[in-house]
């Protein structure tokens, strides 16, 4: 658990800027779920918490693109305000075979892919960018491999709130095939993507809610209590479940 001092400091990247999530074109929907930027706020550097989503995404940030590995808990980048980050978020399944690399080498890394670089750093704003980023990406994406099938069902069950293990006879394998199958793809067991998800559907319930009490935002999450929730939000993100309430609150009265 982290110290009190990073739950209070810390604000959740949605806080941090205007993000805007965009439909990639047919090309590139087997592949990426989303292509996204983020224009973070000018003004004092914040410490931001990135939380994991169970996804893997290429960015461009600060001159570089980068593959951001799966993480298990929060990640604090040192992003300079009023940067622009541009992202792609691989569909559940594709990015391991994209990347020719098991996500469990990646989990909680940023790894650099230096041959789209140079080409990006010719851009001179943030829209060029993003057009250009999406035309590389499809230009790779017709060599690319089939995103795995057994990957996306596995996420699907997560996101649901249903075990992966119910899919065992449905996918033809072992628990163990399961777990080496999971961590190939996602970084991590099925146990803990399906914390991951839970996670993310306590905030997505955040965002809605208006003024639900924590207690029923963690039964309609799928927490077994409201300690439940206070534990494994805290264990993922650093912060108390209230303190989440009321950054994404905020959001949703300010914009």
């Amino acid at each position: 658990m982290a110290s009190g001092k990073r739950k209070e400091a810390a604000l959740l990247a949605a806080r941090a800027g205007r993000y805007r999530e965009y439909a990639p074109p047919p090309t590139l929907r087997r592949h990426f779920s989303r292509l996204w930027s983020h224009a973070l706020y000018n003004g004092p550097p914040a410490m931001v918490a990135v939380v994991p989503d169970g996804y893997c995404d290429l960015l461009w940030i600060d001159g570089r693109l980068v593959v951001a590995g799966p993480d298990r808990t929060a990640a604090f980048p040192v992003i300079q305000p009023g940067a622009t980050v541009i992202g792609a978020r691989f569909a559940p399944g594709a990015a391991a075979p994209w990347l020719k690399t098991p996500l469990s080498a990646l989990v909680g890394c940023s790894v650099p892919l230096a041959e789209f670089e140079a080409r990006l750093a010719d851009c001179p704003d943030p829209s060029a960018a993003m057009a250009l980023f999406g035309r590389l990406l499809e230009g790779t994406a017709r060599d690319a491999e089939e995103p795995a099938r057994d990957a996306a069902m596995i996420f699907a069950a997560a996101d649901g709130g249903r075990p992966a293990s119910g899919l065992l006879d449905r996918l033809g394998m072992s628990e163990r095939q399961l777990r080496r199958r999971c961590h190939h793809h996602f970084g991590y067991g099925a146990k803990t993507l399906e914390r991951i998800r839970r996670f993310q559907r306590f905030l997505d319930l955040c965002r809605k809610s208006g003024t639900m009490p924590l207690a029923r935002l963690a039964l309609e999450a799928g927490f077994a209590d409201q300690s439940h929730m206070t534990r494994e939000v805290g264990e993922l993100s650093t912060l108390t479940p209230a303190v989440i309430f009321d950054q994404l609150g905020m959001r949703k009265r300010g914009d």
